[in-house]
């Protein structure tokens, strides 16, 4: 057995070896389907930018995607098809002129638009794209008004209550909402056929939820007390639409993105035009290539990254590398923790907003994110570095500048969550905006909470009664659900969550025989599949229970066997029977490897990260290996 072990885990080792960069990172994509690449087309010809060679390429890839019934799907098991998707493919494919509406793949895909309700069916957000872009009108009155831009912290709710996400999508939409912005070219194609039947009404409810009304006479309310505060409303209106504007171009990096999110610099680039900057303008032209500078070939095709995943990846597989006996001397620990080490943020983002007594020390997602750190990041750099803390003086400072913004971050309640302290009213999730929980607040989840306090526990030389892993802990045991199992806020999902409580539990000081850890463990091994390993599919984030995937893949297995092992004294059979799946089916291409484990939004934003079939079973096996067969 230990042969063989050793086998899987050298060949996963060479893998990974070979596949690094020269800057010392891993770039492995980051694929979230093909609602960029179709953006990307209607962006492109929006501006009037001719690059047909980008555009074919990525004509290929979405027709590549397409199901035999004519729509397009999120994830494997999804259903019929996804009606947003669907009509983003079809008016992109449409826009680049290369496909026709009579086009026998085009057909199909209007028949299953038409026959999932159509045009207004759609999600909010791609209502938004087809506004923008004249394929529909904007609602007669705008819900939210521009001028909460200006509410102060001092109110109970203000701008910086919403998450960093919703903040850098809502702003530019605010922009081009009270506008009413639209822009049509030459080549605008017409989709007014995928209306169902009727013209399109712009007095229908744009946001589709039964609550917008209520929510418009609120910012009615606090627009008219802005109004009264500041003074003439045409010259608050103007000062709203400033400062919008500022937050956007105060928060572009280096490649010219606006926090390196496709969508959020799509938007802003409309939001600018809006503001009646020409096409041409530099800042537009600059976005655009920073867009362009995220393309990657998956399988073949060229897909637009939603952002890149460089210091994510780098931060796992090098501690992965390590876990697995690599040497911190070998090159490529050092050449990854020299990138990592140069990628620790020194600049203040907005998280300092509600945590202003901490100097930065974080570590973001995308090879370029300079202001917009996030816990899991942090500690994933953190894990990577911690063996040079003792040996080079560099890694020693941004060591104790890592671990202390780690801190500075935990909630009020306990928990940590991505990006921000405290950013959880729940009030707001009653908004009139589609995906709300997902969206627009940044709650303490049991993943980023698991994983901080593993880190913590295993990683510092906390003693286990140190208020802050109490305090984690206490949160942990809390959101627990019935079943022993966690819900994952950024994988999928109770998975996810249930291995990121178990390790964090057990790293900060829980004994294996605790009936948390029991009541877990028990669940886990419940759900385990014929074929010793585990499967969760992506309907569990919206029907909030964990739905099997009806296959098992090396992600979620890797993830479940790596909490027994945690958990567990002695070998166990379904610990044996998941070490055994992931060495008979590591190599295996089969549609379950392709399949999404990381999620941006429930229902619409899924993300298939490549590295993964390589980080999580190098990382099980490893601990497998350490605790069972090198006694």
């Amino acid at each position: 057995m230990k042969h063989v072990v050793n086998l899987e885990m050298e060949r996963l080792i060479a893998t990974l070896t070979n596949d690094q960069t020269m800057d010392g990172s891993w770039d492995y994509a980051f694929d979230t389907g093909i609602k960029t690449d179709a953006y990307m087309i209607i962006l492109l010809r929006s501006l009037e930018i001719h690059d047909d060679k980008l555009i074919q390429a990525l004509v290929g890839r979405i027709l590549s995607k397409q199901e035999r019934n004519g729509a397009w799907k999120l994830y494997h098991d999804e259903g019929t098809g996804n009606l947003s998707s669907t009509l983003e493919a079809y008016y992109g494919l449409l826009y680049s002129g290369y496909i026709n509406e009579q086009d026998p793949r085009m057909r199909a895909a209007r028949r299953f638009i038409l026959g999932q309700g159509g045009m207004e069916k759609a999600g909010m957000f791609t209502k938004i794209m087809l506004a923008l872009t004249g394929q529909s009108p904007w609602p007669a009155v705008f819900p939210v008004p521009i001028e909460v831009m200006l509410t102060p912290l001092s109110l109970p709710i203000n701008f910086y209550d919403f998450s960093i996400y919703a903040r850098a999508n809502l702003t530019p939409i605010l922009i081009v909402g009270n506008k009413r912005f639209q822009i049509k070219t030459e080549r605008s194609p017409d989709i007014s056929s995928l209306l169902n039947g009727r013209p399109y009404n712009e007095e229908d409810p744009f946001f589709h939820m039964e609550n917008v009304r209520e929510w418009r006479n609120l910012f009615t309310l606090i627009k008219q007390g802005i109004n009264s505060i500041a003074g003439i409303p045409k010259q608050v209106r103007e000062m709203a639409f400033e400062q919008a504007k500022r937050y956007m171009l105060d928060r572009i990096e280096e490649d010219g993105t606006f926090y390196s999110y496709f969508s959020s610099t799509f938007l802003m680039i409309f939001a600018l035009l809006s503001l009646d900057y020409p096409k041409n303008h530099p800042i537009i032209r600059n976005a655009m290539k920073g867009l362009k500078s995220m393309a990657c070939n998956v399988n073949g095709h060229l897909h637009m990254q939603y952002t890149t995943a460089d210091v994510w990846n780098t931060s796992l597989i090098s501690y992965a590398l390590q876990e697995a006996g690599v040497p911190d001397s070998a090159e490529p620990i050092q050449k990854a923790n020299r990138y990592l080490l140069s990628r620790q943020h020194t600049k203040y983002g907005d998280w300092v907003i509600h945590n202003p007594d901490t100097l930065p020390g974080g570590w973001g997602f995308s090879n370029i994110n300079t202001i917009n750190p996030d816990v899991d990041d942090t500690t994933a750099s953190l894990r990577s570095i911690q063996v040079l803390v003792n040996k080079q003086p560099q890694y020693s400072s941004a060591w104790a500048r890592g671990v202390n913004w780690v801190f500075s971050m935990q909630n009020d309640d306990g928990g940590w969550a991505a990006f921000e302290r405290n950013v959880d009213k729940k009030l707001l999730n009653l908004l009139p905006v589609e995906g709300a929980e997902f969206l627009l607040l940044d709650p303490s989840s049991a993943d980023l909470t698991g994983r901080t306090l593993e880190f913590l526990g295993k990683y510092t030389n906390l003693n286990k009664n140190h208020p802050s892993l109490k305090r984690g802990r206490k949160w942990i045991r809390s959101d627990q659900r019935m079943d022993g199992s966690w819900y994952g806020r950024w994988g999928i999902c109770y998975i996810y969550g249930t291995w990121a409580a178990i390790t964090g539990l057990m790293a900060s000081g829980t004994r294996s025989e605790s009936s948390i850890i029991q009541k877990s463990v028990a669940w886990l091994k419940n759900i385990q599949n014929k074929d010793g390993g585990w499967g969760e599919s992506c309907h569990s984030d919206t029907q909030k229970k964990y739905i099997p995937l009806g296959a098992s893949t090396l992600t979620d297995t890797a993830w479940a066997v790596d909490a027994i092992i945690a958990a567990s004294d002695k070998l166990t059979p379904e610990i044996q029977a998941g070490i055994n799946y992931l060495l008979e089916n590591g190599s295996r291409q089969h549609w379950t490897e392709q399949y999404p484990k990381g999620q941006g939004a429930g229902g619409a934003f899924y993300i298939h990260y490549h590295s993964y079939r390589y980080i999580w079973p190098l990382l099980a096996l490893s601990h497998f290996n350490k605790k069972f067969l090198m006694e």
